[in-house]
């Protein structure tokens, strides 16, 4: 199955699926209540207003498909994929609504004989026909669904799968009524009431979890954290979270490097991390990478460490004579196992570890000294312009 990967094709095909489910729902809608009331179906009825309800659900999950395609802005930086988890939201409780209505209805009905319908046979065709078009609607948007990656339009197929069996419902109370069974039909249509509820209450509360930021498949998860491992530079990975945004997906994540690289090749690193998630993982559109040159889920306790104008200052104090240009030097600092670890560049080959370690050893953060030396290399197509 090829996935649609285009926001704007995404949002096309969601458009498109909904406005053909809309017609087909009014279409039967329609149908069923004309039917339901010709021949006298309670259950049928009932159907039918579920079908009608679908047209609101049908016009949340369009405008729900235009909107989310927007792009990040200032006042929304990762994007409006939440426009479809609030959708999803109102479907579920718009179903947990029509179900309540039904099923009250039915258990009047039920409960007054007097009022208890005598359905006809065309009751049974009508049936049918609402189960054959909402089974084959069911197949086709899941379809588009899977091939979106649109939550919301899987709450919206499985929706239609659900008009699907409560017409099954409905052609079984139909044909018991019909059979002598009177109260056959009202039961069918709480039956239909319950299992809409049940969708309802489903697709809201899974609305709920996303926007309480809950956090992809643990498989997914999983399969996110071995990518990341392998690539160039990671040694560990910890403090990975995830978040869905509607179809799309948020990734946080610490990957633990090498102590001593630079910052330049920290940032490679991060930078193929994060290029690497949104090309392999479709879902994944923001990720932010932390890069970490020690553990740091269970930092050491211990005093702050001085920053570098701080250590620059004392090396001043205390090393002006064997370092009088420290303000041209390259100065590297490490921040390592609770201390500061310093590599200093120098062209001076008479200063020595040992003389500056005798200056700084009672600074309570030093943890090493590392002199280089710079080496100067002619380039030898200079010092031989033709070749010789």
């Amino acid at each position: 199955m090829n996935e649609i990967t285009d926001a704007k094709e995404r949002s096309g095909a969601a458009q498109r699926v909904t406005l053909i489910g809309a017609l087909i729902n009014l279409l039967l809608s329609v149908i069923k209540i004309i039917i339901g009331y010709t021949a006298s179906s309670q259950a049928l009825i009932a159907d039918g207003i579920h079908s009608l309800s679908d047209l609101f659900s049908d016009a949340v999950v369009w405008l729900a498909a235009r909107q989310s395609i927007n792009r990040p802005d200032r006042d929304h930086p990762y994007g409006h994929g939440r426009y479809e988890t609030l959708a999803t939201l109102f479907l579920g409780t718009l179903l947990l609504l029509v179900a309540i209505g039904i099923g009250w209805d039915a258990a009047e009905r039920l409960f007054n004989p007097d009022e208890l319908l005598i359905p006809g046979v065309l009751a049974i065709y009508a049936a049918l026909a609402s189960i054959l078009a909402k089974e084959a609607l069911y197949h086709y948007t899941l379809h588009v669904a899977r091939q979106s990656r649109s939550k919301l339009l899987v709450a919206n197929a499985w929706h239609h799968r659900s008009d699907a069996i409560s017409s099954i419902v409905v052609l079984i109370g139909v044909a018991g009524v019909m059979a002598g069974l009177e109260y056959l039909d009202a039961i069918a249509a709480i039956a239909v009431a319950l299992m809409i509820a049940k969708m309802g209450l489903e697709l809201g509360w899974e609305a709920m979890q996303e926007l309480a930021d809950r956090a992809l498949a643990k498989t997914r998860v999983e399969e996110i954290r071995h990518w990341i491992g392998q690539v160039g530079g990671v040694r560990d990975v910890h403090m990975l979270r995830t978040r869905s945004l509607g179809g799309d997906a948020s990734v946080d994540v610490h990957v633990l490097v090498e102590p001593r690289i630079s910052v330049s090749e920290g940032h490679l690193i991060s930078v193929l991390v994060e290029t690497g998630l949104k090309q392999h993982f479709d879902e994944i559109m923001d990720v932010t990478v932390h890069i970490d040159p020690e553990d740091d889920e269970d930092p050491p306790d211990g005093p702050i460490l001085p920053q570098r104008s701080q250590v620059v200052a004392d090396l001043r104090q205390r090393c002006a004579d064997l370092l009088p240009d420290l303000n041209s030097l390259d100065l590297v600092l490490h921040y390592l196992n609770g201390q500061v670890h310093l590599e200093l560049q120098l062209n001076d080959a008479a200063v020595a570890e040992q003389d500056l370690a005798a200056r700084l050893g009672d600074l309570g953060y030093l943890g090493s000294i590392k002199l280089l030396r710079t080496i100067q290399v002619q380039d030898p197509n200079k010092a031989h312009p033709n070749g010789a």
